[in-house]
């Protein structure tokens, strides 16, 4: 018998399923199913076997994709918080569409196991509702997910947003949705979500609302003005993070952009995803603000888009400080991205040419 038994009243793509029952179906998977069924497959085995840990593969969008060791208990109370947090009892109806070899994908299946939820699985593509004919009282996407979702979000009740920047149009196109979103705060090492905040709420609408921490999670500051993370119910040790952040409280905070992504140019430091915030309103493609080198200031501040051509013309800078306005304006056709999706900030910059400039 598994060390981490399976909740009495989960059920996998409607059919309750004890452990060994979803031994076999796990290997089914791995056997006989589509590439998403085949990683659910091969993650149910090592979640079901004596091990206290199984590993997971970082997302690589701020260095090197790297395995860390994870133990089942964090992973447990990880899933206990984020059913404390959205009030999701058993027999809650949820929808994986995320991949399973990621730490997101691997939560969803770990909270459906523990808690008793009713998990439907299906492939973690572009769209992932436009064969879905159901309501579900919670799931989790990506903000391209969600971008492309915009039209049926009225099929989920509670819908958690992670994995990559949640731009301010985006959020502007889910102010009316009936479903309750939420932005995540969080990492592989701390096993996804450790803050959140509602992005569609009357208070969202009135100004930007602070991440919230969940329970058992407190935040500070370090020297450098990043955020450190203490939540010992899923990581042994607090967390430095390179994120830059305005502390509310022990917690609450705004975030401010990644450390890595400030661009020093000429001594005043540049945050580009707040630039970015500003100039949301007015670019309908992929866009980043950085920094690429200049001889007199160090760093020049730049705008990069992902397009085959824009018009310059269109662009209001009146919204920037006097200082954050680009000194150059590239049209690439396509991204880095890494393989959940998340752009690729400094392989974009390093291999910016004249030919991509406007």
């Amino acid at each position: 018998m598994s060390k981490y038994p399976v909740h009495p009243d989960f059920q996998l793509n409607g059919t309750s399923l004890k452990a060994p029952a979803l031994r076999e179906l796990a290997v089914e998977f791995q056997e006989t199913g589509e590439l998403y069924e085949q990683e659910l497959g091969t993650f149910i085995l090592d979640w079901l076997n004596d091990k206290d840990y199984v590993y997971v593969n970082t997302s690589g969008s701020t260095g090197d994709p790297k395995s860390i060791k994870i133990l089942k208990k964090h992973m447990i109370n990880s899933a206990k918080a984020t059913a404390k947090r959205f009030k999701l009892d058993p027999g809650t109806t949820s929808l994986h569409c995320l991949p399973t070899r990621f730490i997101a994908g691997k939560m969803m299946f770990v909270r459906a196991a523990i808690l008793g939820w009713k998990l439907d699985v299906v492939p973690p593509k572009s769209n992932p509702l436009d064969q879905v004919f159901k309501r579900y009282d919670f799931s989790a996407m990506t903000p391209f997910q969600l971008d492309n979702s915009i039209a049926r979000l009225h099929l989920l009740g509670k819908l958690i947003i992670g994995g990559g920047a949640f731009s301010q149009s985006l959020k502007d196109l889910v102010q009316d949705s009936p479903t309750k979103i939420y932005e995540t705060y969080g990492m592989t090492e701390t096993i996804t979500h450790i803050a959140v905040r509602r992005v569609n709420s009357k208070k969202s609408q009135e100004s930007e609302q602070p991440f919230k921490t969940l329970s058992k999670v407190t935040v500070s500051q370090d020297e450098r003005g990043c955020l450190v993370v203490k939540a010992p119910k899923v990581t042994s040790d607090p967390i430095v993070t390179n994120d830059l952040v305005k502390l509310i409280s022990y917690k609450k905070f705004h975030w401010l952009g990644r450390l890595d992504n400030v661009v020093n140019s000429g001594g005043i430091k540049l945050f580009p995803e707040s630039i970015e915030k500003k100039l949301a309103h007015q670019i309908d493609v992929p866009f980043i603000v950085g920094g690429e080198p200049d001889e007199k200031l160090g760093e020049r501040l730049v705008l990069v888009m992902e397009c085959d051509s824009f018009d310059a013309s269109r662009l209001d800078f009146e919204v920037l400080d006097k200082y954050e306005v680009p000194k150059e304006i590239y049209c690439i056709p396509t991204f880095a991205r890494t393989p959940n999706g998340k752009i690729k900030r400094s392989d974009i910059l390093t291999a910016l040419d004249a030919d991509s400039r406007i």
